[in-house]
């Protein structure tokens, strides 16, 4: 068991997992065969545990037919590959139509489904977009695909989008022998940890964004009980790829409890037992989902009712003044009018007599709102 002791340090690297998209293109792309899939990205042979060496780029036939021959088993990468390219594949290794044909067309749902001897499985992968600063049009999170072909001496890989490259992931399996030696579920498992690692990873980078925006809602630094600086679309734009985070999150809760809890003929049981780990922090990122779904709706709800208390108090003032400006409405408006026998308007200290009182009964009323809170 001493190799199984060394499985999550060769799946799980010690940093953090990156949040940049690796986008550099495979060695295996120069140099490919005219007779290999374009969509193909790298295929290779291992036995015992170690990658065979071989003069040129092998096909996916080719490299079947030593499996075949010698024992092993061939690990095929392919990324967005098109219904003829993944054709002679799926006829080579006994895919199940429906299998290939979600593999194909994406946009599925993460889940695990058993074809004849084979498994089929779906992983969404997802990708932080960095930001300088949270706008109503930010894109937080990008999702891509995995889907995982697992046969007693065959792994495909399809992926779709532009992140989530397995390359790095192929390099470490390929140096733990012990470990590629427990066959195709082993590197199912590998990739399981990686995309539930990467979960991790973007949960803490959301949880940075949320807590940002609920310190501009709370801020102390507010004009009249409401923060200015949050705008409630940068709110709802957040709660929208949450929600797309959780649509990659909670369906896969299911599949690694089967692959944890249920034995199956394609999985080593030595390797099974390290689902439950996957299960395990799977099932923590999905809470933490959860909780800042329910956080973002509290944020949202909050920073209305401060906006509908900031639009309540702007037509108190409004209706204060108005108030005030009344009275000398009146009054002007009442001298306005073309009598002869207006009260004082021959008398020497008539003007400034209404003036005064004017002023005093604004100035009254001003201090009686005031005071009310109402200015």
């Amino acid at each position: 068991m001493s190799m199984i002791r060394d499985l999550r340090a060769v799946v799980r690297p010690s940093s953090r997992v990156s949040l940049r998209k690796d986008t550099s293109p495979s060695s295996y792309d120069s140099t490919r065969d005219p007779a290999t899939p374009s969509a193909v990205v790298d295929c290779a042979v291992y036995r015992d545990g170690a990658r065979v060496q071989s003069g040129k780029p092998l096909t996916p036939q080719e490299a079947m037919r030593q499996v075949r021959r010698d024992g092993g088993f061939v690990w095929i990468g392919l990324h967005e590959p098109t219904q003829s390219e993944f054709a002679g594949i799926a006829g080579e290794f006994g895919l199940h139509p429906l299998a290939v044909e979600d593999a194909v067309q994406a946009h599925q749902r993460p889940k695990l489904e058993r074809y004849d001897d084979s498994l089929f499985t779906v992983f969404k992968t997802i990708h932080y977009v960095e930001h300088d600063r949270l706008t109503a049009n930010s894109e937080v999170v990008e999702t891509g695909e995995v889907m995982c072909f697992t046969g007693r001496d065959f792994f495909i890989t399809v992926r779709h989008g532009g992140q989530g490259s397995l390359r790095a992931l192929r390099h470490r399996l390929q140096d733990d022998p012990e470990l590629l030696a427990k066959g195709p579920s082993a590197v199912l498992h590998a990739i399981a940890d990686h995309v539930v690692d990467g979960y991790i990873a973007v949960a803490d980078a959301v949880q940075d964004d949320i807590d940002e925006v609920e310190t501009e809602v709370f801020s102390p630094g507010r004009r009249g009980g409401v923060s200015r600086g949050v705008d409630s679309a940068r709110i709802y734009q957040l709660k929208r790829e949450v929600l797309e985070f959780k649509r990659a999150v909670a369906p896969l809760l299911r599949p690694m409890q089967l692959l944890s809890e249920r034995p199956m003929r394609l999985i080593d049981p030595d390797i099974q037992k390290y689902f439950r780990d996957v299960a395990d922090h799977l099932a923590r990122v999905q809470e933490q989902v959860m909780a800042f779904d329910e956080l973002l709706n509290s944020i949202l709800q909050a920073n209305l009712a401060q906006a509908s208390v900031a639009q309540n108090e702007d037509m108190r003032k409004i209706t204060a003044w108005a108030a005030i400006i009344a009275v000398p409405t009146m009054v002007c408006g009442v001298y306005g009018m073309n009598f002869d026998y207006m009260p004082e308007t021959h008398w020497k200290f008539g003007y400034p007599v209404i003036m005064g009182i004017t002023a005093a009964i604004c100035l009254g009323i001003h201090r009686t709102l005031k005071r009310n809170g109402w200015l």
